[in-house]
């Protein structure tokens, strides 16, 4: 199988249940424009249960790890550990599954240079009070690990992306089928990936 062009790299996004609460959706998808990505897949939906959990896609040996350092972190703050550590794992996944199914969200598969890159720089770190300026996390959210622990709920952060391209194919494929994706011409292609730049000039 041919490696595809680079222009044809895609990514997946979406926009979480508190970025529809705030209205947000519209920024969100200016801000990917504004790079020149091409937007190839738009759906507005309430996710399910079970692709919730293929989405994550984590075995055991994660959620010992992570439920692990939770129990760790518990002790330090001198509580007793109430479960076993790989139960705390899979509650972070159990969290993200109450979040991300209680409204509608909206997912997005986008196209173009280095997109899995570009999107995740622009939305920022996971964790919206430590993001930068700049990004969508750090601009429209102040959402912190703190406070959803001590709530015990999952990080309201506005939007999921992708982390690498091989993540990206997957998640696409979870969500939409191949029916769903559109390939058409952009004009704005012209001028970021056209070789010559011919026919600017009459």
């Amino acid at each position: 199988m041919p490696i595809p062009h680079p222009k044809k790299e895609r990514t997946f996004v979406i926009v979480k249940p508190d970025g529809i609460q705030r209205s947000l959706v519209g920024d969100i998808i200016t801000r990917f424009e504004r790079t020149g990505l091409k937007l190839i897949g738009l759906k507005l939906t309430v996710l399910d249960s079970d692709r919730i959990w293929k989405h994550y896609n984590k075995d055991d040996a994660w959620f010992l790890k992570k439920g692990a350092k939770i129990a760790e972190d518990r002790a330090a703050a001198g509580l007793s550990a109430e479960k076993d550590p790989i139960e705390y794992g899979k509650d972070i996944i159990r969290a993200l599954e109450k979040f991300m199914t209680s409204g509608p969200v909206v997912m997005m598969a986008w196209e173009g240079n280095s997109a899995v890159s570009v999107v995740t720089k622009l939305t920022g770190g996971t964790e919206p009070s430590t993001s930068d300026v700049g990004t969508i996390r750090g601009d429209y959210t102040i959402d912190s690990y703190n406070i959803a622990a001590i709530d015990d709920r999952a990080v309201r952060n506005l939007i999921h992306c992708s982390d690498t391209p091989e993540n990206a194919e997957f998640e696409i494929g979870l969500w939409f089928d191949e029916s769903d994706l559109i390939s058409y011409r952009l004009i704005g292609d012209e001028i970021l990936y056209d070789v010559n730049l011919d026919g600017i000039l009459e």
